[in-house]
């Protein structure tokens, strides 16, 4: 692979910076570009869609997709062209670990309940994949925060720890897609008003009911935000 300093940036060819134990990217994708490497990519930067937006995983590199890029790219100081190369697979690589999970977070975090994921409202398979992606989500709020821990304190639930916790009976945690966030060194309200700009269309937090000591995080179909003790 080529690559080659100058004051304006980096120029690469198009192919991995390196290869990864969890995926390796082949080449530069930029809008246009399809296929699975594009869904791949996009799971890793669903957390930076902009204020309010959620980012659709669906494999195909548009607009929002060389948006979310671009916020990500800027996040880590590379150059912000919102077209995903060499400089920025190396970010994201770094930022991963073999089973493809950020560094910052586990599957353990994300399931306290049941270690085969079986058992929800959905699939092992689905509800694994799904709390992959909130993961993604957390690793960016996380790095909006100043790199300090978030506090991960519910995940997946099957129905049977649903119920033993009282969970709702169409509780997001039955899907994966959730996570319930608790005070460390952040408040709540600081984690439940940032998640806002992290692709979290259901965040609930302090003031509204059974949610004063914890911030929730999910991925419903549609957007439900509500945690009026912190202006939400």
């Amino acid at each position: 692979m080529l690559i080659a300093a100058s004051l304006g940036g980096v120029l690469a060819t198009a192919g991995p910076a390196q290869a990864d134990g969890c995926y390796t990217w082949s080449r530069t994708l930029s809008q246009g570009a399809s296929g699975a490497d594009v869904t791949q990519l996009q799971i890793r930067v669903a957390g930076y869609p902009g204020s309010g937006g959620v980012l659709a995983i669906d494999g195909s590199y548009g607009p929002a997709t060389a948006a979310a890029v671009q916020r990500f790219q800027s996040a880590y100081g590379l150059a912000a062209d919102g077209v995903a190369g060499p400089a920025t697979f190396s970010k994201i690589y770094a930022l991963q670990d073999d089973d493809c999970t950020p560094v910052h977070f586990s599957y353990a975090e994300l399931n306290t309940c049941n270690s085969t994921w079986s058992g929800g409202a959905v699939s092992a398979a689905t509800a694994k994949s799904n709390a992959l992606r909130t993961m993604w989500k957390l690793e960016a709020l996380r790095h909006a925060l100043g790199d300090q821990p978030i506090r991960v304190t519910s995940g997946f639930r099957s129905h049977a720890c649903n119920d033993a916790v009282g969970g709702a009976s169409n509780s997001r945690h039955l899907y994966g897609d959730a996570a319930d966030l608790g005070s460390g060194p952040h408040s709540l309200c600081r984690l439940a008003q940032q998640a806002r700009n992290h692709g979290f269309n259901g965040i609930l937090g302090p003031g509204y009911p059974g949610h004063n000591d914890h911030t929730h995080v999910d991925h419903r179909s549609s957007r439900f935000w509500s945690a009026p003790s912190c202006g939400i």
